[in-house]
């Protein structure tokens, strides 16, 4: 577990759509260490959650094999990696400010990632879209999102009741789920409300200030990020540039950029902030205290989640409509993708309405390497950070 965690946490670039399609291959079509029925049916119940969903798949996917040990393991593995290279990039932006260097190399890894997501979203789509009202549910929730900025939410809870109405689908056969004591769910929900919580009461106690006000906001985002980071970006940093002036919209831009092309979550772009802030704050010191204060209340609650819900999860394969509802919102999913890798893929390709032809140059080697020669991600994505390296680097 510790080598096969440790591997997706490693390769988890991409944002939420390859992290899924890796988990997928890893733990579905490499290794039967959960069936496509247990995937689909947590990679639903983890949509409907706040918070990163491809760090709670894999921590549900570590507790379904070693219970709560596992799932720390498990969810822990996919965010250390992420983290130690935000923080060490932090840092550095913080001292030096621009990096020609590592922004040569990320426009490489970018134009990799975009096909990573194209790969993820056809591999996610042939699971997922299994008949016509899955299709329509799929180009629905994407017509939505990108033409009518509905939000995210509400996409999932209308593919919900789509769901529940027209795919009451059959339960699943086999012995019942085995049942959980409400007791041992209040349980603990308490004990990991300590856990997220008590280190903000000591801040509010002992150090009072700049720590605290990121230890309540990042505490909130945590509860609010529905649909991952892209659906709170706007929301971010509205808040951080202008409600408590932490970063500049530019920074925030460059804060972005660095969590895309990093490995773990999206949401590590919190951490960036808060060691940004920090280090403009009071130096190197605070940064490293703001960016482990963000870390704790942005991922505390993910373990909350999953631990006090997964019991729950398989009771939903004997429910048809619940069973229905979730197929709805799996095939709502895909459109979500879509949309996201649209963005991203006009973030990379476009600058100020103009294509840039060097990033478009490295996706179309990234294709014929990932999708056509079917090489592996950890060997396609160095060759296209040295290709942004040498066509940004040399021009």
């Amino acid at each position: 577990m510790t080598r096969v965690f440790g591997r997706i946490g490693l390769l988890s670039f991409g944002g939420p759509a390859a992290q899924i399609a890796l988990m997928h291959k890893e733990l579905v079509e490499d290794r039967p260490w959960l069936t496509e029925a247990q995937f689909l049916r947590a990679l639903s119940f983890c949509m409907l959650l706040p918070g990163p969903e491809a760090m709670q798949l894999a921590t549900y996917a570590g507790w379904r094999m070693r219970g709560v040990t596992g799932g720390l393991l498990a969810g822990l593995l996919f965010v250390v990696p992420g983290a130690l290279v935000i923080m060490v990039l932090a840092l550095a932006y913080g001292l030096y400010g621009q990096l020609p260097l590592v922004q040569s190399l990320f426009i490489g890894v970018k134009a990799c990632v975009v096909v990573i997501v194209v790969q993820a979203l056809i591999k996610v789509a042939r699971k997922a879209v299994k008949g016509p009202v899955h299709i329509a549910i799929a180009v629905a929730s994407f017509l939505a999102l990108f033409a009518l900025n509905a939000p995210f939410p509400l996409v999932i809870v209308a593919a919900a009741c789509v769901g529940a109405l027209t795919l009451r689908g059959e339960a699943e056969g086999g012995a019942p789920a085995p049942k959980t004591s409400a007791m041992a769910t209040l349980k603990t929900v308490a004990l990991w409300l300590v856990i997220w919580f008590a280190p903000v009461l000591v801040l509010a106690l002992v150090a009072p200030g700049i720590l605290v006000d990121m230890a309540k906001f990042f505490s909130t985002l945590a509860v609010v990020t529905f649909g991952g980071a892209y659906a709170v970006l706007a929301y971010m940093t509205q808040a951080v540039v202008g409600d408590f002036g932490w970063l500049t919209t530019a920074q925030m831009v460059d804060a972005l950029g660095l969590a895309e092309t990093t490995p773990g979550p999206l949401i590590l772009v919190t951490q960036f902030v808060a060691m940004v802030a920090g280090f403009k704050a009071g130096g190197i010191g605070l940064a490293l205290v703001a960016g482990l204060v963000t870390l704790w209340v942005t991922f505390a609650p993910c373990f909350l989640w999953i631990f006090a819900g997964a019991p729950y999860i398989d009771r939903l394969a004997h429910m048809p409509r619940l069973s229905g509802a979730l197929s709805a919102i799996t095939a709502a999913v895909v459109g979500v993708i879509a949309n996201l890798g649209l963005w991203f893929a006009g973030a990379v390709f476009f600058d100020a309405g103009t294509v840039q032809p060097v990033p478009v140059v490295i996706a179309v080697i990234a294709a014929a390497l990932l999708l056509w020669r079917k090489w592996d991600m950890l060997v396609v994505l160095p060759i296209c950070a040295a290709l942004g390296l040498v066509l940004v680097g040399g021009a």
